[in-house]
């Protein structure tokens, strides 16, 4: 069932994000907080010592012979299997309060049945222990492993992720 819902989210990314369509790839934006262009929409603060979204959505689409994989910038994959803190929305997988696989958004889910951003905008997170689920921001510190071939189209994971602070 979380596989299920996992291929889920990742299709509904990348079908949001339209990295895959016809033409250029869609070029990345600032996250913002609340409803897309509402007046009361803000950027997600940016938090010393915590990698920004800015960060993760330098990646581009390349089509390589029939299929098209994510091509990362090197400051990227230079944050490929090291500790890192990151700060998001939680979307849970689970039923129940408390959350050990989750996705982690930019920005915050506005509807049920939407997703809040592309691939470049979802970690998928395994957490060491149950994280209790919020409306808030989170941030987690955890192992951070770029995908360059998840088969749910997912670009990044976050491995034995626990909340902590951003100082």
């Amino acid at each position: 069932m979380k596989r299920l819902a996992l291929a889920l989210i990742a299709s509904f990314a990348v079908a949001a994000g339209g990295v895959f369509g016809q033409g250029a790839p869609k070029q990345p934006t600032q996250p913002q907080l609340g409803a897309p262009g509402s007046p009361d929409s803000k950027p997600l603060p940016e938090l010393k010592g915590v990698v920004s979204w800015q960060t993760l959505s330098q990646v581009q689409p390349v089509k390589v012979q029939d299929r098209v994989v994510p091509q990362f910038a090197d400051g990227v994959l230079k944050l490929n299997a090291t500790e890192v803190k990151l700060q998001g929305f939680m979307m849970p997988l689970e039923m129940g309060e408390n959350q050990k696989h989750f996705v982690l958004s930019a920005t915050p889910v506005t509807c049920a049945f939407c997703l809040p951003g592309g691939p470049e905008a979802l970690v998928e997170v395994r957490a060491k222990d149950a994280v209790k689920y919020t409306f808030d921001p989170v941030v987690l510190s955890g192992r951070l492993v770029v995908l360059n071939n998840d088969p749910n189209g997912l670009y990044y994971r976050l491995t034995d992720a626990v909340v902590t602070t951003a100082k």
